[in-house]
Parts: structure tokens; sequence; C-alpha cells
């Protein structure tokens, strides 16, 4: 069984979710993760993880929303996370590329969810682009004060701060990016992360991977990240599948006891 750790499944419709659920179960794909972008829409992601047996959700501020609203303190975060369905924090992160807000309040506001990680136990979702010596510089900062768990989503950025988040302690989850004919350089990362600190997901709706770029995506094609992630590991598709799906038990250790 394969396991989607990062999709938006509130960017589908209803009669949408359900279909893209059912192209998932027929794919192997038997869980994933619904994430939340803004805390005024954990309501939303906490209702479809409810409604499926086999969604759980994440709840947090994505930096390209940091500057709608205050920055939250962390017990304000935390208190979202009290749903049994809710297993993890965020996604939060820095986003310098797009810099839709500005940068000390994406910093504070990512200072807010890691520490609401650690008051939880929770694992946090990052979204780093384009701000990886920011990134490593919090994460390393944030751990001394107190330790959390996190995974670096869609992993696009440098080796230095894979090398980084892994000296955390962190994990680093691939996309479809992984399977693009030009990502020599992320396989090569990936080829040299630890096997028991990998995941796989599909940012779906985006980011589908070959042969499907250009498309819609859905949680039904993270079988083929998967795939190509086997063979950079020199792995069968089903020992990835074993191995993910492990590895997600752990750092998610929450939707393993529910």
């Amino acid at each position: 069984m394969l396991i989607d750790s990062h999709c938006h499944l509130d960017y589908f419709n209803a009669a949408e979710q359900e279909a893209v659920l059912a192209h998932a179960a027929a794919a192997g794909v038997g869980e994933m993760v619904t994430i939340g972008t803004r805390l005024s829409q954990s309501e939303l992601v906490r209702s479809i993880a409810t409604a499926h047996d086999n969604v759980w959700c994440t709840v947090g501020i994505h930096p390209h929303n940091v500057a709608e609203q205050d920055v939250p303190a962390p017990e304000t975060i935390a208190a979202e996370t009290r749903h049994p369905k809710v297993i993890g924090i965020g996604e939060s992160g820095l986003d310098y590329f797009y810099d839709k807000a500005p940068r000390d309040l994406q910093q504070d506001s990512f200072r807010a969810h890691i520490r609401a990680s650690a008051m939880t136990g929770l694992p946090l979702c990052i979204h780093a682009r384009d701000a990886d010596d920011d990134i490593a510089s919090i994460l390393t900062d944030e751990m001394k004060t107190a330790p959390f768990r996190f995974l670096l989503h869609c992993f696009s950025s440098t080796r230095a701060l894979a090398e980084a988040a892994l000296e955390l302690g962190g994990y680093i989850s691939f996309s479809g990016i992984l399977t693009f004919p030009k990502s020599t350089e992320i396989r090569e990362i990936a080829r040299d992360v630890p096997k028991e600190r990998l995941l796989v997901e599909t940012d779906s709706p985006y980011l589908a991977p070959v042969p499907f770029r250009g498309r819609r995506n859905e949680p039904a094609w993270v079988a083929h990240t998967a795939r190509v992630l086997a063979e950079v590991h020199g792995i069968s598709p089903a020992e990835m599948a074993d191995l993910t799906t492990a590895n997600f038990r752990h750092l998610f250790a929450k939707a393993a006891s529910v």
C-alpha cells in the first residue's frame, strides 16, 4: 500500500473527491493526507478527513497566506489539532520565490508553527522555496529550544538543505518533480536520503508526474513517483511502498494510533 503524504482534496468538489478516492484505491493508494493552508479552512479539511476513513489532515497557514491575518500564537495553532483526524501541522515554511507575504511575517509564522509542533508532538509539514538558508537557520535555532518532528514536503531544494534537515532528524518527501526529465539533481539527492527518512506525495492537484505532466494531479499518481524513487534506490516498487508506508506511520504516529 502507498500513502500520499501531501495532497489538497479541498481543491476538488465533492463529486470529484469521490472519483479521486476511487482512482487512488484502484492504484493501491490506501491513505492520503489533505493539507491545511489557512486556519480559516481548518474545519473544511477536518470535515473531508472525517468523511473518509482513509483520509487524514493537517492544519496550518501556508507562507503565501500569512499576511491575511495576524500571526497566530502557537497555542492557537495547537488548539486546531485536537480532532482525531488531525495528524500534523502545516503546511508552513518560507517562500521567497513568489514573496506573496512579507518575509518577516513568513518567518514569524514559521516559528509559531514550529512551536505548535513542539507543543503538540505532531510533525510539521514544511514548504521551502528559494529560502533554504533561512529555513535551515530557523530549524536549527528552534530545535535548540524544544525538539520537534518535521518533513520537508515536495522537495526541490538544495543538497545543503536536505543535509541540514537530515542532521536535525527530519524526513524528506518527494513529489512528481522527481520524475521530470530535468530533475537529475533532485534524483541524486533522493538517492542519498536514508531509506528510513523517505516519503512520497503528489501535492495534487499540482505537479503531476510523468507521464501525466501538465494534467491535474491526483493521489493515484503518487505510484509513479514511488516507482522512480524505487529505481533511484535500487529496490522494487513494492519494497518502496512498504518502506514509505512504514516511514509515514513512524513520523505521523497519531495516524497509527487512531
